[in-house]
């Protein structure tokens, strides 16, 4: 097939675009901006575009079938050309679908930790040496791509909530059909399109609905929220919830609790457990046995940028993570702290989202960080104005999250130099951003911290 890629370098488009070309694809593709590490991955590959920016001239009827990203707008010149030439647009998500047609389809959802247990499972099957493929959200150690299609007979798919693409405003997880789902909870995200919290949770009901009788439906039944719209909109299913296990903590290692032994993981923190139950949970109702899912998790160090760690020494520890909602902060802030409950926790975060940056969602934050001995936030007012949002004060940042102590910071360099200034003997550094801190190589400035 010859495909073209429109918003090639897109963290999941430009993956995908790898994968079809070494399955002998014609691939092409556009971008106005592409950014690192996008950029040298598709150069690598010789997919890189000549030029930036749109042109019709790409798009012609030789063309089979064009995948339209997100960064895209519906007014996109070559948008409009393959739809004048009606050739087959498929947002990504609808594209996945198609492809998978003959293949069992297990669909990770929820508002936190889906890229987490996403590659939980994918870390497992991989060491028991099952075909699959796949698509997830970050790059994960021992895969080169984050979506691979085959002929393999079951696929494990990230199931985003966010919009499809700029023609198709579905949620990508309500295209997928699960045979096997699973949802780790709801809490509000992404207010630009989901204006209130009904209408967030709205999307969760509908893809609950809408899978086949019969269909198997593990959850996280520590979420109030979703435990009860599991309640009432998923009767019709086979239910298989999920909890926190047992675990205990020494010297900043944690033990899960199993039949009266103890088996040491490389995770820690309650919501991520959790996430290692619910891991569990699918691969088990994939076919693989307990036994087998604990061996193999044993030496999984997590997703990019999941509280990943970018440096330590004897008595500091250096993370970051992609926390950036209220419940994701909440959960890595309070995993850390309670990891190493005798170090000082510096938790710093970026809002950098359309959410956090938003008024009325920033009140969301209220308390989000107070299991952190120091806290230290940082937005870019050129990003307010970007976004087209209204301007915030410190002062309105530092009521929204409930502590009269935190620091607020607006420079990154004012910021370098405060971070440079802290000492971290007996202390843990937690960096949160969806961002990179107006600039900041955080990988590293974390680790010259601590040499």
């Amino acid at each position: 097939m010859r495909i073209h890629l429109i918003a090639i370098g897109g963290a999941v488009m430009h993956n995908l675009a790898i994968a079809l070309k070494n399955n002998g694809h014609q691939v092409t593709g556009s971008d106005d901006q592409i950014f690192e590490p996008s950029r040298s991955r598709l150069d690598g590959h010789g997919l890189l575009p000549e030029s930036m920016g749109w042109e019709e001239s790409r798009v012609t009827d030789e063309i089979d079938a064009v995948i339209l990203g997100m960064h895209a707008r519906e007014d996109n010149p070559e948008l409009k050309k393959a739809q004048e030439l009606e050739l087959s647009v498929y947002s990504y998500p609808e594209f996945i679908y198609q492809q998978s047609l003959e293949k069992e389809r297990i669909v990770i959802a929820g508002s936190h930790g889906k890229t987490t247990i996403t590659s939980m499972i994918l870390h497992v099957l991989k060491k028991l040496e099952m075909d699959f493929d796949y698509l997830v959200g970050a790059q994960i150690e021992g895969f080169e791509t984050m979506v691979r299609l085959s002929d393999a007979p079951l696929i494990i798919l990230e199931g985003d909530e966010y919009l499809s693409s700029p023609i198709d405003r579905r949620p990508k997880f309500h295209l997928y059909d699960p045979h096997i789902a699973l949802i780790s909870g709801i809490a509000w995200d992404h207010i630009n399109v989901f204006p209130t919290f009904e209408n967030y949770l709205e999307q969760f009901e509908v893809f609950i609905d809408q899978m086949k009788e019969g269909s198997i439906l593990t959850y996280c039944q520590a979420d109030e929220t979703l435990d009860e719209t599991v309640y009432e909109y998923g009767q019709h299913l086979n239910l298989r919830p999920y909890e926190t296990p047992g675990y205990s903590i020494e010297n900043g290692k944690s033990f899960i609790e199993r039949g009266g032994e103890r088996v040491e993981v490389s995770v820690f923190g309650e919501h991520n457990l959790q996430n290692l139950n619910g891991a569990l949970m699918v691969c088990a109702a994939i076919g693989t046995d307990d036994d087998e899912f604990y061996e193999a998790i044993k030496d999984f160090k997590g997703a990019a940028r999941r509280l990943e760690e970018i440096g330590r020494n004897d008595n500091t520890v250096v993370y970051k993570d992609f926390a950036h909602s209220p419940s994701k902060l909440h959960a890595t802030v309070k995993a850390v702290k309670k990891q190493w409950p005798n170090r000082k926790l510096v938790a710093c975060m970026e809002l950098h989202t359309f959410s956090s940056l938003t008024k009325e969602f920033l009140l969301e934050y209220d308390g989000t960080m107070n299991e952190a001995d120091a806290a230290i936030v940082f937005f870019k007012e050129e990003t307010l104005a970007q976004k087209r949002l209204d301007p915030i004060s410190t002062d309105e940042v530092k009521s929204a999250f409930g502590r009269s102590d935190i620091e607020v910071f607006t420079s990154s360099e004012k910021l370098k130099d405060r971070l440079e200034q802290i000492e971290l003997a007996n202390s843990n550094l937690l960096l949160m951003s969806s961002g990179n801190f107006g600039g900041i190589d955080v990988d590293a400035f974390g680790k010259a911290l601590i040499n």
